[in-house]
């Protein structure tokens, strides 16, 4: 389905779920002996098998997959970025890069975070890139002029220089590490772990390896921001 079409139906989904941002309040905690606020098979789902994390005891590792290029991911960013930070000390946030769809880019925005990631850049530009794609046109996928995708895509090249300009990464050096064989690994390893996590749809929260959660199984972002914080717990104690 082409971009335009699936970001109208997405953009009034995010702008009526937005709206509870504001508003909503999390969900007290149950008391004891009360039934758990939240189902399995219906708010958040088994990750079978469970994959494990590379954290020490002790630590919850908290995961959204997503792409650049996904319109939904960009409606939630700022999301993402408050429930990063309601989330306790022991949590480490991460991000899974996506690549669903070929003819909107996902690969090489996959491709580009991953050189990011390699050069310990991907947290400090990963806001800007969002910018990049869906504000400024930089890394824009749609033609404005046609509502349509945009011929051709834009290339490595075209994330290399953005990332430049963000970060300060020299872009011969972005384009020769996005080549690399290191490169081609952490991306088969990518694609293993969204397999693993049974992950088709973005954005979705993963939980310690553990539990996968969209938007429709929370049912809001308050909903969401509550359920991590409850799962986290659950894995703490």
């Amino acid at each position: 389905m082409f971009l335009a079409t699936r970001f109208k139906s997405f953009a009034l989904t995010a702008l009526l779920v937005l709206s509870a941002i504001g508003v909503a309040r999390a969900a007290p905690p149950a008391a004891a002996g009360a039934p758990a606020p939240w189902q399995e098979g219906k708010n958040y789902f088994a990750v079978i098998p469970a994959q494990r994390t590379n954290l020490p005891p002790g630590k919850v590792e908290v995961t959204e997959v997503f792409s650049y290029g996904c319109p939904y991911c960009n409606t939630f960013s700022g999301f993402f970025d408050q429930l990063k930070a309601s989330l306790p000390a022991n949590v480490q946030f991460d991000y899974l890069p996506a690549a669903f769809s070929t003819v909107e880019d996902w690969p090489m925005f996959q491709r580009a975070f991953c050189t990011a990631q390699l050069l310990g850049v991907a947290e400090k530009a990963h806001d800007g890139i969002f910018s990049a794609v869906w504000k400024t046109g930089e890394l824009a996928i749609m033609d404005p002029r046609t509502n349509q995708v945009k011929k051709p895509l834009p290339a490595i090249e075209d994330a290399a220089r953005v990332y430049n300009k963000l970060t300060g990464v020299a872009v011969d050096k972005f384009i020769a590490t996005s080549k690399s064989f290191a490169a081609d690994v952490k991306i088969k390893s990518y694609e293993a772990l969204i397999r693993a996590y049974h992950v088709d749809q973005t954005p979705t929260v993963i939980v310690n390896g553990k539990y996968r959660i969209t938007f429709g199984s929370a049912g809001s972002p308050n909903d969401m921001i509550a359920l991590v914080k409850w799962l986290v717990a659950k894995e703490t104690t």
